[in-house]
Protein backbone atom coordinates (compact mmCIF):
# COMPACT_ATOMS: atom_id res chain seq x y z
CA UNK A 1 0.00 0.00 0.00
CA UNK A 2 1.15 3.49 -0.58
CA UNK A 3 2.59 5.92 2.18
CA UNK A 4 -0.28 7.92 3.36
CA UNK A 5 -0.05 11.79 5.48
CA UNK A 6 -2.71 13.85 6.75
CA UNK A 7 -3.03 16.31 9.69
CA UNK A 8 -4.49 14.52 12.40
CA UNK A 9 -5.14 17.32 14.73
CA UNK A 10 -7.91 19.91 14.28
CA UNK A 11 -8.35 21.95 11.52
CA UNK A 12 -7.44 25.47 13.60
CA UNK A 13 -5.47 27.07 15.75
CA UNK A 14 -3.63 25.53 18.61
CA UNK A 15 -0.36 25.18 20.85
CA UNK A 16 0.56 22.08 18.60
CA UNK A 17 -0.28 20.04 15.60
CA UNK A 18 0.16 16.23 14.64
CA UNK A 19 0.85 15.14 11.41
CA UNK A 20 0.86 11.72 10.77
CA UNK A 21 2.51 9.64 7.77
CA UNK A 22 2.07 5.88 7.61
CA UNK A 23 3.24 3.12 5.17
CA UNK A 24 5.99 1.38 4.32
CA UNK A 25 8.34 4.64 3.29
CA UNK A 26 7.01 6.34 5.94
CA UNK A 27 10.65 6.69 7.43
CA UNK A 28 11.97 7.75 4.69
CA UNK A 29 9.56 10.19 3.95
CA UNK A 30 10.14 11.75 7.65
CA UNK A 31 13.98 11.73 7.31
CA UNK A 32 14.06 13.46 3.88
CA UNK A 33 12.07 16.69 5.76
CA UNK A 34 13.32 16.42 9.41
CA UNK A 35 16.92 16.49 11.13
CA UNK A 36 17.52 15.41 14.31
CA UNK A 37 19.53 18.49 16.45
CA UNK A 38 21.62 15.76 18.06
CA UNK A 39 22.34 14.49 14.52
CA UNK A 40 21.10 11.17 14.62
CA UNK A 41 19.54 9.54 11.53
CA UNK A 42 15.88 8.91 11.44
CA UNK A 43 16.36 5.86 9.90
CA UNK A 44 18.39 4.68 12.97
CA UNK A 45 15.30 5.68 15.53
CA UNK A 46 14.10 2.76 17.45
CA UNK A 47 10.20 2.61 17.78
CA UNK A 48 8.41 4.37 20.52
CA UNK A 49 11.70 6.88 20.34
CA UNK A 50 11.59 10.71 19.64
CA UNK A 51 13.51 13.17 18.39
CA UNK A 52 13.91 17.05 18.86
CA UNK A 53 14.40 18.85 15.50
CA UNK A 54 13.38 20.51 12.36
CA UNK A 55 11.43 20.55 9.88
CA UNK A 56 13.03 21.64 6.42
CA UNK A 57 11.86 22.13 2.57
CA UNK A 58 14.76 21.63 1.25
CA UNK A 59 17.86 24.10 2.71
CA UNK A 60 14.85 26.10 3.92
CA UNK A 61 13.66 25.75 7.90
CA UNK A 62 10.19 25.53 8.35
CA UNK A 63 9.22 24.59 11.96
CA UNK A 64 10.93 23.32 14.90
CA UNK A 65 8.95 20.12 15.44
CA UNK A 66 9.13 16.45 17.45
CA UNK A 67 9.37 13.61 15.45
CA UNK A 68 8.13 10.01 17.12
CA UNK A 69 8.65 6.94 15.10
CA UNK A 70 6.78 3.91 15.32
CA UNK A 71 7.70 0.82 13.97
CA UNK A 72 5.85 -2.14 12.58
CA UNK A 73 3.46 -3.76 13.22
CA UNK A 74 3.54 -2.23 16.79
CA UNK A 75 2.04 0.70 15.53
CA UNK A 76 -2.07 2.37 15.49
CA UNK A 77 -1.92 1.22 11.52
CA UNK A 78 0.10 -1.73 12.14
CA UNK A 79 2.64 0.05 9.22
CA UNK A 80 5.94 1.93 9.53
CA UNK A 81 4.95 5.14 11.49
CA UNK A 82 5.95 8.93 12.06
CA UNK A 83 4.54 11.54 13.70
CA UNK A 84 5.44 15.27 13.63
CA UNK A 85 4.01 17.44 16.27
CA UNK A 86 4.65 21.09 15.38
CA UNK A 87 3.35 24.56 16.36
CA UNK A 88 -0.05 24.44 15.93
CA UNK A 89 -0.41 27.21 13.31
CA UNK A 90 -2.90 26.47 10.50
CA UNK A 91 -0.62 27.94 7.58
CA UNK A 92 2.59 25.85 9.14
CA UNK A 93 1.06 23.09 9.54
CA UNK A 94 -0.50 22.97 6.17
CA UNK A 95 3.25 23.84 4.51
CA UNK A 96 4.73 20.84 6.25
CA UNK A 97 2.27 18.39 5.42
CA UNK A 98 2.73 20.05 1.69
CA UNK A 99 6.58 19.33 2.36
CA UNK A 100 5.80 15.72 3.10
CA UNK A 101 3.74 14.88 0.04
CA UNK A 102 6.54 16.56 -1.78
CA UNK A 103 8.95 13.86 -0.87
CA UNK A 104 6.70 10.94 -1.72
CA UNK A 105 3.53 10.79 0.78
CA UNK A 106 0.14 10.90 -0.68
CA UNK A 107 -2.95 12.26 0.91
CA UNK A 108 -4.75 10.37 3.45
CA UNK A 109 -8.82 9.70 2.83
CA UNK A 110 -11.21 10.00 5.44
CA UNK A 111 -10.72 6.91 8.62
CA UNK A 112 -7.35 5.61 6.30
CA UNK A 113 -5.34 5.27 8.90
CA UNK A 114 -7.83 3.15 11.49
CA UNK A 115 -8.71 1.82 7.69
CA UNK A 116 -4.96 0.43 7.61
CA UNK A 117 -5.57 -0.96 10.98
CA UNK A 118 -8.28 -2.74 10.04
CA UNK A 119 -6.89 -4.21 7.11
CA UNK A 120 -4.05 -5.13 9.01
CA UNK A 121 -5.59 -6.91 11.76
CA UNK A 122 -4.90 -4.52 14.73
CA UNK A 123 -8.54 -4.05 15.17
CA UNK A 124 -11.85 -5.71 14.28
CA UNK A 125 -14.32 -3.54 11.76
CA UNK A 126 -16.27 -3.10 15.20
CA UNK A 127 -13.56 -1.52 17.03
CA UNK A 128 -12.57 0.57 14.30
CA UNK A 129 -15.79 2.06 14.43
CA UNK A 130 -15.66 2.86 17.74
CA UNK A 131 -13.21 5.29 16.66
CA UNK A 132 -15.57 7.83 15.56
CA UNK A 133 -18.01 7.05 18.14
CA UNK A 134 -15.39 8.29 21.00
CA UNK A 135 -14.23 11.27 18.82
CA UNK A 136 -18.41 12.23 18.74
CA UNK A 137 -18.83 11.63 22.11
CA UNK A 138 -20.79 14.87 23.87
CA UNK A 139 -21.16 13.43 27.34
CA UNK A 140 -19.26 10.83 29.89
CA UNK A 141 -22.43 8.29 28.80
CA UNK A 142 -21.81 7.90 25.32
CA UNK A 143 -17.92 7.84 25.85
CA UNK A 144 -18.41 4.75 28.27
CA UNK A 145 -20.24 3.22 25.14
CA UNK A 146 -17.66 3.88 22.85
CA UNK A 147 -15.04 2.41 25.08
CA UNK A 148 -16.53 -0.74 25.56
CA UNK A 149 -17.12 -1.08 22.18
CA UNK A 150 -13.28 -0.18 21.23
CA UNK A 151 -12.07 -2.77 23.78
CA UNK A 152 -13.68 -5.56 21.85
CA UNK A 153 -16.87 -6.38 23.75
CA UNK A 154 -18.98 -6.74 20.51
CA UNK A 155 -16.29 -8.71 19.01
CA UNK A 156 -15.65 -11.11 22.07
CA UNK A 157 -19.31 -11.84 23.03
CA UNK A 158 -19.87 -12.31 19.26
CA UNK A 159 -16.44 -14.65 18.59
CA UNK A 160 -18.27 -16.51 21.69
CA UNK A 161 -21.09 -17.04 19.62
CA UNK A 162 -19.90 -17.71 16.47
CA UNK A 163 -17.54 -20.66 17.69
CA UNK A 164 -20.75 -22.29 19.64
CA UNK A 165 -22.22 -22.37 16.11
CA UNK A 166 -19.11 -23.57 14.17
CA UNK A 167 -19.34 -26.31 17.19
CA UNK A 168 -22.32 -27.07 15.93
CA UNK A 169 -21.66 -26.98 12.50
CA UNK A 170 -18.74 -29.33 12.61
CA UNK A 171 -21.15 -32.32 14.57
CA UNK A 172 -24.29 -32.18 12.20
CA UNK A 173 -21.09 -32.22 9.26
CA UNK A 174 -19.57 -35.08 11.16
CA UNK A 175 -22.86 -36.80 11.42
CA UNK A 176 -23.80 -36.31 8.16
CA UNK A 177 -20.57 -36.87 6.07
CA UNK A 178 -19.35 -40.05 8.24
CA UNK A 179 -22.35 -42.56 9.22
CA UNK A 180 -20.07 -45.14 8.93
CA UNK A 181 -18.32 -44.12 11.57
CA UNK A 182 -19.24 -44.47 15.52
CA UNK A 183 -20.66 -41.38 15.59
CA UNK A 184 -23.13 -39.86 18.39
CA UNK A 185 -26.41 -38.74 16.45
CA UNK A 186 -27.53 -35.01 16.62
CA UNK A 187 -30.70 -35.11 19.07
CA UNK A 188 -32.99 -32.63 17.70
CA UNK A 189 -33.93 -31.31 21.01
CA UNK A 190 -30.45 -30.89 22.58
CA UNK A 191 -29.85 -29.16 19.32
CA UNK A 192 -32.59 -26.40 19.35
CA UNK A 193 -31.94 -26.27 23.07
CA UNK A 194 -28.02 -25.10 22.41
CA UNK A 195 -29.63 -22.63 19.32
CA UNK A 196 -32.15 -21.27 21.60
CA UNK A 197 -28.65 -20.59 23.95
CA UNK A 198 -26.68 -18.53 20.92
CA UNK A 199 -29.77 -16.30 19.81
CA UNK A 200 -30.76 -15.43 23.26
CA UNK A 201 -26.72 -14.23 23.44
CA UNK A 202 -26.82 -12.57 20.15
CA UNK A 203 -30.49 -10.93 21.05
CA UNK A 204 -28.88 -9.47 24.06
CA UNK A 205 -26.58 -6.99 22.13
CA UNK A 206 -29.68 -5.46 20.79
CA UNK A 207 -31.43 -5.17 24.06
CA UNK A 208 -30.16 -1.82 24.93
CA UNK A 209 -29.92 -0.24 21.01
CA UNK A 210 -32.38 2.26 20.89
CA UNK A 211 -31.10 3.90 24.44
CA UNK A 212 -27.97 3.64 22.80
CA UNK A 213 -28.84 5.42 19.72
CA UNK A 214 -30.46 7.97 22.10
CA UNK A 215 -27.33 8.47 23.63
CA UNK A 216 -25.07 8.69 20.41
CA UNK A 217 -26.97 10.77 18.39
CA UNK A 218 -29.12 13.12 20.72
CA UNK A 219 -32.33 13.35 21.50
CA UNK A 220 -34.57 14.65 19.19
CA UNK A 221 -36.23 16.90 21.33
CA UNK A 222 -39.17 19.72 20.80
CA UNK A 223 -40.73 22.45 22.83
CA UNK A 224 -44.39 23.32 22.07
CA UNK A 225 -47.03 25.60 24.02
CA UNK A 226 -49.25 27.70 23.58
CA UNK A 227 -48.12 31.49 22.87
CA UNK A 228 -46.17 33.02 25.53
CA UNK A 229 -46.02 30.44 27.91
CA UNK A 230 -42.26 30.65 27.94
CA UNK A 231 -40.69 27.94 25.10
CA UNK A 232 -38.73 30.27 23.84
CA UNK A 233 -37.42 31.08 27.38
CA UNK A 234 -36.88 27.82 27.98
CA UNK A 235 -35.43 27.03 24.27
CA UNK A 236 -32.57 29.72 25.76
CA UNK A 237 -32.02 29.00 28.84
CA UNK A 238 -31.17 25.32 27.84
CA UNK A 239 -29.26 26.76 24.97
CA UNK A 240 -27.02 29.10 27.12
CA UNK A 241 -27.59 32.23 24.41
CA UNK A 242 -30.10 34.05 23.41
CA UNK A 243 -31.39 32.19 20.11
CA UNK A 244 -34.50 32.78 20.24
CA UNK A 245 -36.20 36.19 20.24
CA UNK A 246 -38.03 36.67 24.10
CA UNK A 247 -41.26 39.38 24.16
CA UNK A 248 -44.44 39.43 26.28
CA UNK A 249 -45.96 39.91 23.14
CA UNK A 250 -47.32 36.52 21.99
CA UNK A 251 -47.04 35.00 18.61
CA UNK A 252 -43.09 36.39 18.14
CA UNK A 253 -41.77 33.05 17.08
CA UNK A 254 -43.47 32.02 13.60
CA UNK A 255 -40.33 29.78 12.53
CA UNK A 256 -39.12 26.53 14.40
CA UNK A 257 -35.56 26.97 15.64
CA UNK A 258 -33.24 24.24 16.15
CA UNK A 259 -30.10 23.96 18.65
CA UNK A 260 -27.77 21.26 20.04
CA UNK A 261 -27.39 21.56 23.98
CA UNK A 262 -26.13 19.55 26.60
CA UNK A 263 -29.01 18.65 29.67
CA UNK A 264 -26.22 17.07 32.01
CA UNK A 265 -24.52 15.00 29.69
CA UNK A 266 -27.54 14.09 27.50
CA UNK A 267 -27.24 15.36 24.64
CA UNK A 268 -30.61 17.18 23.00
CA UNK A 269 -31.51 18.28 19.49
CA UNK A 270 -33.69 20.88 20.81
CA UNK A 271 -35.97 22.53 18.48
CA UNK A 272 -38.03 25.67 19.51
CA UNK A 273 -41.79 26.18 17.88
CA UNK A 274 -44.15 28.46 17.23
CA UNK A 275 -47.51 28.53 20.13
CA UNK A 276 -49.92 25.94 19.20
CA UNK A 277 -52.99 28.23 19.13
CA UNK A 278 -55.77 28.74 16.30
CA UNK A 279 -54.79 32.28 14.13
CA UNK A 280 -56.64 33.85 11.29
CA UNK A 281 -52.70 34.89 10.66
CA UNK A 282 -51.33 32.92 7.31
CA UNK A 283 -47.69 32.58 7.86
CA UNK A 284 -48.36 32.56 12.22
CA UNK A 285 -50.63 29.39 11.20
CA UNK A 286 -47.33 27.47 8.78
CA UNK A 287 -45.72 28.15 12.08
CA UNK A 288 -48.42 26.30 14.11
CA UNK A 289 -48.71 23.36 11.31
CA UNK A 290 -44.98 22.85 11.93
CA UNK A 291 -45.05 22.60 15.27
CA UNK A 292 -48.05 19.69 15.31
CA UNK A 293 -46.06 17.74 12.72
CA UNK A 294 -42.77 18.36 15.23
CA UNK A 295 -44.53 16.43 18.43
CA UNK A 296 -45.20 13.49 16.02
CA UNK A 297 -41.64 13.14 14.80
CA UNK A 298 -39.40 14.22 17.82
CA UNK A 299 -38.19 11.40 20.24
CA UNK A 300 -39.02 13.48 22.95
CA UNK A 301 -41.76 16.88 23.09
CA UNK A 302 -41.88 19.40 26.45
CA UNK A 303 -44.80 20.63 26.59
CA UNK A 304 -44.73 23.70 28.32
CA UNK A 305 -47.99 25.34 30.77
CA UNK A 306 -47.87 28.81 32.12
CA UNK A 307 -47.79 27.90 35.49
CA UNK A 308 -49.67 31.44 36.50
CA UNK A 309 -52.79 31.26 35.02
CA UNK A 310 -55.52 28.73 34.43
CA UNK A 311 -55.54 26.26 31.52
CA UNK A 312 -57.00 27.82 28.57
CA UNK A 313 -58.49 25.53 25.64
CA UNK A 314 -55.36 25.74 23.27
CA UNK A 315 -53.79 23.96 26.41
CA UNK A 316 -55.59 21.33 26.58
CA UNK A 317 -55.83 20.81 23.06
CA UNK A 318 -51.96 20.26 23.25
CA UNK A 319 -52.19 17.53 26.18
CA UNK A 320 -54.96 16.07 23.45
CA UNK A 321 -51.99 16.19 20.70
CA UNK A 322 -49.14 15.00 22.75
CA UNK A 323 -51.21 11.83 24.33
CA UNK A 324 -49.00 8.80 23.98
CA UNK A 325 -46.08 9.80 23.32
CA UNK A 326 -42.95 10.57 25.11
CA UNK A 327 -43.25 13.89 26.52
CA UNK A 328 -42.67 15.87 29.71
CA UNK A 329 -45.10 18.74 30.75
CA UNK A 330 -43.37 21.45 32.27
CA UNK A 331 -44.89 24.17 34.19
CA UNK A 332 -42.96 26.99 33.91
CA UNK A 333 -42.96 30.23 36.15
CA UNK A 334 -42.29 28.56 38.89
CA UNK A 335 -41.06 31.55 40.77
CA UNK A 336 -44.80 33.24 40.74
CA UNK A 337 -47.87 32.10 42.25
CA UNK A 338 -48.93 28.93 40.72
CA UNK A 339 -52.51 28.54 40.04
CA UNK A 340 -52.44 26.02 36.90
CA UNK A 341 -55.21 22.89 37.49
CA UNK A 342 -52.49 20.97 38.53
CA UNK A 343 -54.62 17.86 38.87
CA UNK A 344 -55.78 17.42 35.09
CA UNK A 345 -52.04 17.78 34.25
CA UNK A 346 -51.61 15.21 36.70
CA UNK A 347 -54.11 12.94 35.41
CA UNK A 348 -52.23 13.51 31.77
CA UNK A 349 -48.54 13.37 32.29
CA UNK A 350 -46.20 11.09 33.73
CA UNK A 351 -43.23 13.07 34.15
CA UNK A 352 -44.52 16.88 35.66
CA UNK A 353 -41.26 19.48 36.21
CA UNK A 354 -42.10 22.74 37.92
CA UNK A 355 -39.37 25.41 36.86
CA UNK A 356 -38.57 28.87 36.03
CA UNK A 357 -36.95 28.86 32.75
CA UNK A 358 -36.25 33.05 33.34
CA UNK A 359 -34.40 32.13 36.62
CA UNK A 360 -32.71 28.52 35.17
CA UNK A 361 -34.13 27.19 37.66
CA UNK A 362 -35.13 23.90 37.69
CA UNK A 363 -33.39 22.19 35.35
CA UNK A 364 -31.93 19.30 37.29
CA UNK A 365 -35.12 17.98 38.12
CA UNK A 366 -35.94 18.26 33.90
CA UNK A 367 -32.41 16.15 33.46
CA UNK A 368 -33.93 13.60 35.90
CA UNK A 369 -37.28 13.47 34.54
CA UNK A 370 -35.48 12.70 31.13
CA UNK A 371 -33.28 10.26 31.98
CA UNK A 372 -35.86 8.61 33.77
CA UNK A 373 -38.32 8.61 30.21
CA UNK A 374 -35.60 6.76 28.30
CA UNK A 375 -34.25 4.70 31.58
CA UNK A 376 -31.03 5.61 31.08
CA UNK A 377 -29.74 5.07 34.42
CA UNK A 378 -30.98 1.73 33.28
CA UNK A 379 -27.88 1.24 31.03
CA UNK A 380 -25.45 -1.41 31.95
CA UNK A 381 -22.57 -0.16 30.18
CA UNK A 382 -20.33 -3.47 30.84
CA UNK A 383 -22.77 -5.41 28.95
CA UNK A 384 -21.70 -4.92 25.18
CA UNK A 385 -24.51 -3.33 22.92
CA UNK A 386 -24.65 -2.99 19.26
CA UNK A 387 -23.09 0.66 17.99
CA UNK A 388 -24.92 1.20 14.80
CA UNK A 389 -27.31 0.30 12.10
CA UNK A 390 -24.98 -1.87 10.22
CA UNK A 391 -23.96 -3.78 13.39
CA UNK A 392 -27.92 -4.24 14.43
CA UNK A 393 -29.03 -5.45 11.24
CA UNK A 394 -26.43 -8.20 10.93
CA UNK A 395 -27.52 -9.18 14.51
CA UNK A 396 -30.90 -9.06 13.19
CA UNK A 397 -29.98 -11.38 10.43
CA UNK A 398 -28.06 -13.67 12.34
CA UNK A 399 -31.29 -14.23 14.80
CA UNK A 400 -33.60 -14.67 12.27
CA UNK A 401 -31.74 -17.72 10.36
CA UNK A 402 -31.13 -19.20 13.94
CA UNK A 403 -34.55 -18.89 14.40
CA UNK A 404 -35.63 -20.54 11.17
CA UNK A 405 -32.73 -23.27 11.98
CA UNK A 406 -35.03 -23.74 15.37
CA UNK A 407 -38.31 -23.74 13.32
CA UNK A 408 -36.97 -26.48 10.83
CA UNK A 409 -35.94 -28.92 13.71
CA UNK A 410 -39.44 -28.76 15.70
CA UNK A 411 -41.06 -29.09 12.15
CA UNK A 412 -39.19 -32.57 11.98
CA UNK A 413 -37.78 -31.56 8.60
CA UNK A 414 -34.01 -32.45 7.07
CA UNK A 415 -30.92 -31.47 9.21
CA UNK A 416 -29.43 -30.93 6.17
CA UNK A 417 -31.76 -27.60 5.86
CA UNK A 418 -30.95 -26.89 9.16
CA UNK A 419 -26.84 -26.46 8.52
CA UNK A 420 -27.44 -24.15 5.84
CA UNK A 421 -29.42 -21.96 7.83
CA UNK A 422 -26.96 -21.86 10.90
CA UNK A 423 -24.39 -21.52 7.99
CA UNK A 424 -25.85 -18.09 6.97
CA UNK A 425 -26.15 -17.16 10.58
CA UNK A 426 -22.51 -18.02 10.83
CA UNK A 427 -21.89 -15.44 7.65
CA UNK A 428 -24.12 -12.61 9.51
CA UNK A 429 -21.89 -12.86 12.37
CA UNK A 430 -18.66 -12.93 10.46
CA UNK A 431 -20.04 -9.86 8.74
CA UNK A 432 -20.84 -7.97 12.00
CA UNK A 433 -17.08 -8.03 12.91
CA UNK A 434 -15.72 -7.83 9.58
CA UNK A 435 -13.95 -11.48 9.23
CA UNK A 436 -16.23 -11.54 5.75
CA UNK A 437 -17.23 -8.61 4.64
CA UNK A 438 -16.94 -6.79 1.15
CA UNK A 439 -14.87 -3.79 0.58
CA UNK A 440 -17.90 -1.83 -0.21
CA UNK A 441 -19.11 -2.20 3.11
CA UNK A 442 -15.53 -1.43 4.42
CA UNK A 443 -15.68 1.77 2.30
CA UNK A 444 -18.53 2.83 3.21
CA UNK A 445 -17.83 2.65 7.23
CA UNK A 446 -14.95 4.54 6.50
CA UNK A 447 -16.02 7.24 4.28
CA UNK A 448 -17.69 8.63 7.73
CA UNK A 449 -14.62 9.11 9.50
CA UNK A 450 -12.57 11.89 9.19
CA UNK A 451 -9.23 12.91 7.56
CA UNK A 452 -6.26 12.20 10.08
CA UNK A 453 -7.84 9.17 11.89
Amino acid sequence: MSTIAAISTPNAPGGIAVIRISGEQAIDVAERIFKPFGGKRVSDMAGYSCAYGAAYDGDERLDDCILTVFRAPHSYTGEDTAELSCHGGICITRQILRVILKNGAENAGPGEFTKRAFMNGKIDLTQAEAVMDIISAKGSRELKMAEQLRSGAVFKSMKRCSDKLIRILGSLAAWADYPEEDIPEVEPTALAYSLREVYSDISSLIANYDRGRILRNGISAVIVGRPNVGKSTLFNCLSGCERSIVTDIAGTTRDMIEETVMLGDIALRLSDTAGIHNTNDVIEGIGVDIARKQINEADLVFAVFDGSCPLTADDLDIIKNVKNKNCIAIINKNDTEIIIDSEIISNSFKHIVYLSAKNSDGLDKLKDAVEEEFRLNEMNFDTATAANERQKRCIECAMNSIMQAIDIIENGEMLDAVTVVIDEAEQHLLELTGEKITNAVVDEVFSRFCVGK
